[in-house]
C-alpha cells in the first residue's frame, strides 16, 4: 500500500533533502504522487507521442521474427523512397538495425480509401518509444515516457520464506532482490522463523497505471526472533549505503551464505556418518543443497589460491580473504569463467555452480570457512563491518534514521 498522509511525504522529502540523493527528474527533483492524485481523464483525445490519436485509425501489433519495418510501412501506402529518406535523415537518431522481435508497434493510418500510414510508432522499450513520421516532415524522433514515482510501504510475516511472504503480498521480484542484498550480511535467510517480519518503504515505477517494477528502498526492517534490524540509507563517501541504527554498515566483509536460494541438508560437526563411507568422521563444512547449475557465489573479495580436482572433494575452490580467512566450495559441476588459481574475486561474484563431483550423494555444495588455516563453523563467524558512519556525518545520520524509525513504526 502507498504511504499515507502529507507527513509520510514530508519525511521522505526531508530524507532527500538531508542525504543529497536527487538523481531523478530535472535539477535532482522526484516527484512524489499516489494514484488518486492522478486526474482520470479521457485519454482517447490526449495527445500520444505528439500524435492525436482522434485524427487517426490506429493498427497495432508486434514485429514478427526476420521481418524489417520496411515491409510494414509499404503495406501500408509508405514508398520505399521515403523510409530510405527517414533512415538516412535520422542517422544518430536510431539504427533500425537494432529493432527487436517481438516489440509493439501502433501505425497511425488516414481515415480515408487509402488508409495510408502517416506515423509508425516502435515501442523500443517500456520508456523509450521512435516514432517515424512520413506526414508534413520525414524523420525519425525519439519519444521517452515520464516515469511516474510512488512512495510504499509494505510488511508481512514469514509463514515458510521470505520469498513466500513477499510474492503473497503482492511485491515485485526486484523488490524481493534488493531487500534480500541489504540484509545478506546481517540475516541468515535459510534460518528463518515462523513469525518473523519485516517492513520496507520503497518507490514504486509507473508508465501511465503500468508498474514497470521497484526502484529506490527507503527504509526497511526485519525482525528475526525478536532481534531488530534496521536499515538506514545514508550516503558517506558519495555512495549509499544500509547502516543500522547504530551506524555500523550493515555490509559485513562476507555474506551470510553462498546459495541464494537452497537448503541446508548438514551442519558443521565433529563428528558425522559419513553417507557413502558410512564411518563416522568430522564435517567441518555446511551443505546446501540445490540443483545442479545453481550458481555458487564468493562471500568475500579475496585472491582464488586453487581450483580443480581435489580427490573426494570434487571440484573445489578456494579463496582466501585475508591473512586470517579462507573459504572453500566442494562438489562443484563447474567453474565460473576467468576463475582460476591467482584470480582476484569481489563479494558476491559467482564463482562455479553446484555439482555433485567427487564422493557425492546428490547434488550439494559443500562450503567451509577457515580461520587461521583451521575449520570453523561459518554460522559462528563473526563478520567484521564495513566503515561506520563518520563522525563528521552522524549529526545528519540521525536526522535520517529518527525520519525512517519513525515512518516504519508508524505505517501500516
Amino acid at each position: 500500500m502507498s504511504v499515507r498522509g502529507k507527513s509520510a511525504v514530508f519525511l521522505i522529502l526531508v530524507i532527500i533533502s538531508v542525504s543529497c540523493k536527487n538523481s531523478v527528474g530535472k535539477n535532482g527533483s522526484i516527484e512524489l504522487r499516489t494514484l488518486n492524485e492522478i486526474k482520470k481523464n479521457d485519454r482517447s483525445t490526449i495527445p500520444v507521442y505528439g500524435i492525436p490519436p482522434d485524427s487517426f485509425n490506429q493498427i497495432s501489433g508486434h514485429i514478427k521474427p526476420n521481418t524489417f519495418i520496411s515491409e510494414i510501412l509499404v503495406n501500408h501506402g509508405v514508398s520505399m523512397q521515403e523510409i530510405d529518406q527517414a533512415i538516412k535523415g535520422s542517422i544518430g537518431v536510431f539504427d533500425v538495425r537494432n529493432i527487436r522481435s517481438g516489440n509493439k508497434y501502433i501505425l497511425y493510418c488516414d481515415r480515408d480509401s487509402d488508409a495510408r500510414a502517416q506515423y509508425l510508432v516502435y515501442e523500443h522499450t517500456a520508456t523509450t518509444s521512435f516514432v517515424f513520421s512520413f506526414n508534413d516532415s520525414i524523420n525519425i524522433s525519439r519519444f521517452t515516457r515520464e516515469v511516474r514515482r510512488e512512495i510504499r510501504f509494505a510488511s508481512g510475516t514469514i509463514e515458510t520464506s521470505l520469498w513466500d511472504a513477499m510474492i503473497g503480498n503482492g511485491l515485485h521480484p526486484n523488490l524481493i532482490s534488493d531487500f534480500e542484498d541489504i540484509f545478506a550480511w546481517s540475516v541468515d535467510f535459510f534460518g528463518l522463523q515462523k513469525g518473523d517480519n519485516f517492513k520496507v518503504i520503497y518507490e514504486e515505477l509507473f508508465i501511465d497505471d503500468k508498474s514497470l517494477g521497484t526502484g529506490r528502498i527507503y527504509g526497511a526492517r526485519f525482525n528475526s526472533s525478536g532481534t531488530i534490524i534496521n536499515a538506514i540509507p545514508f550516503i558517506q563517501n558519495g555512495e549509499e549505503s544500509f547502516f543500522g541504527s547504530d551506524g555500523n554498515s550493515l555490509r559485513k566483509a562476507f555474506l551470510k551464505a553462498p546459495l541464494e536460494f537452497a537448503r541446508i541438508s548438514s551442519r558443521f560437526s565433529s563428528s558425522r556418518m559419513h553417507p557413502i563411507l558410512r564411518i563416522r568422521r568430522p564435517h567441518f563444512g555446511v551443505d546446501y543443497s540445490a540443483p545442479i547449475g545453481t550458481p555458487v557465489r564468493s562471500i568475500g573479495d579475496g585472491r582464488v589460491i586453487s581450483a580443480g580436482m581435489s580427490g573426494g572433494s570434487g571440484r573445489m575452490i578456494k579463496i582466501q580473504h585475508n591473512s586470517i580467512y579462507a573459504t572453500a566450495y566442494l562438489h562443484l559441476s563447474r567453474f565460473a569463467k576467468g576463475i582460476t588459481a591467482g584470480a582476484m574475486v569481489k563479494q558476491g561474484e559467482i564463482i562455479g555452480f553446484v555439482g555433485s563431483s567427487g564422493l557425492s550423494t546428490g547434488p550439494h555444495l559443500d562450503f567451509r570457512f577457515y580461520k587461521s588455516g583451521t575449520p570453523v563453523d561459518p554460522f559462528k563467524v563473526e563478520a567484521p563491518s564495513v566503515e561506520p558512519v563518520s563522525n563528521e556525518n552522524l549529526g545528519k545520520f540521525e536526522k535520517i534514521k529518527t525520519v525512517i524509525i519513525t515512518l516504519l513504526e508508524t505505517a501500516d
